[in-house]
């Protein structure tokens, strides 16, 4: 009689374990990924994605999640148009050849009971290299329009370009790349 309870009562914990991760879609008009730069030192030039998407799965009772995010690298936006087209050459995005870059972390550490690292894989230009993502804001809640719960946060990575083949004028035009991910995704 003891037998049965037991497998049941495992059963059940792993039901709930199982099915405790929620999953998130992000929402495209406040999804934006952003990359920094020194141009000949002058300045450090900030440019973006406009369409990111993807989704962000959380476990906060386990202390888990992931993340899976896809970038239209043709959708940069530099400010300049004539510099849109440039960086889209092969020497840079290649976005001809490689429409889309990818984040996929299947890893996502926490100080207490927030996240604070997303640890994945980037994908450029058919290039793939381990990267961490030190999330710096973190907060969820309903959102008070869609009445559904939801997520933001804030995340910063540092890479070097010439690791993805775009080391076309280092040490000139800056080397390191900072990437900043501003994120706002909603629970399906």
């Amino acid at each position: 009689m003891k037998k049965p309870l037991l497998a049941l009562a495992l059963f059940a914990t792993f039901t709930v374990q199982a099915y405790a991760a929620d999953t998130y879609v992000t929402d495209p008009n406040h999804t934006f990924a952003r990359f920094s730069y020194s141009h000949l030192g002058y300045s450090t030039q900030l440019s973006r994605f406009d369409k990111v998407s993807g989704t962000i799965t959380l476990d906060s009772a386990n202390k888990k999640g992931s993340a899976d995010i896809t970038i239209d690298t043709r959708s940069v936006s530099t400010g300049s148009d004539h510099f849109n087209e440039h960086i889209q050459e092969a020497d840079f995005l290649d976005t001809q050849e490689f429409p889309t870059a990818t984040f996929k972390a299947d890893t996502m550490k926490f100080s207490g009971d927030v996240p604070s690292e997303l640890d994945g894989i980037l994908t450029l230009k058919g290039i793939s290299h381990p990267v961490a993502m030190k999330i710096t804001s973190f907060k969820c809640m309903p959102h008070p329009m869609l009445h559904k719960d939801a997520c933001g946060a804030d995340a910063e990575a540092h890479v070097k370009r010439s690791d993805f083949n775009m080391s076309k004028y280092v040490p000139y035009v800056g080397d390191d790349v900072t990437i900043t991910v501003s994120v706002e995704a909603v629970k399906q």
